[in-house]
């Protein structure tokens, strides 16, 4: 209401201590004190009466229209958290807070069993899930760098021999070609005579 710190009431209490005088000073604060609260007391029941009459004119569905309208990201976090408290509830509605069940003994057993199968599955989930993290893990630690294979390369082509005036100068050098040599041409076998062989 008032911004006023400690040393402005310091210094009103100062000057209220040497003009009113420190025999009538506790009265007078008591009766300040009581003005203050129905002063704040009025305050609080005029709001109230406006906020009534506001929302019997339907005021307060406008402003939250606007509300929601000026800023959507906390219009839809709100209603996931009604969505969210519904759940809460349903899922919450078979036990209550005093440990008694409101469901049949038939009812409660079925449930009992969806939460065990329920708890089994997700503690099997998380097994498989850890087992699985460890066999990666040892299997980065054991397994060695592999070493990309050696690729095949063609054979490899017989040089020119380059002279080594080429070689210094930097020109290829152009080598006589030897001319292939010709298969000697295959003579026919001699045929054996009978006379030879005997």
């Amino acid at each position: 209401m008032f911004d006023l710190g400690w040393t402005e009431l310091l210094l009103i209490g100062i000057v209220a201590l040497i003009v009113v005088g420190p025999k009538d000073l506790p009265g007078m604060f008591r009766a300040v004190g009581n003005f203050v609260g129905k002063a704040k007391g009025m305050a609080r029941e005029f709001s109230r009466a406006m906020n009534e009459a506001a929302d019997d004119a339907g005021v307060s569905d406008v402003t939250n229209t606007l509300k929601k309208a000026s800023n959507p990201m906390n219009s839809a976090l709100d209603e996931v958290k009604k969505a969210t408290s519904f759940t809460e509830q349903t899922m919450n509605s078979g036990k209550p807070k005093d440990g008694k069940s409101t469901l049949s003994p038939e009812r409660q057993a079925q449930a009992d069993k969806i939460r065990q199968k329920a708890a089994e599955k997700a503690t099997e989930r998380l097994a498989a899930e850890a087992a699985k993290e460890t066999d990666v893990k040892t299997a980065n630690k054991q397994a060695p760098a592999k070493q990309a294979p050696a690729k095949k390369t063609a054979p490899k082509k017989t040089a020119t021999k380059k002279s080594t005036a080429a070689r210094t100068s930097g020109k290829p050098a152009t080598a006589p070609r030897k001319p292939a040599k010709k298969a000697a041409p295959r003579k026919p076998a001699a045929k054996k005579t009978a006379e030879g062989d005997a």
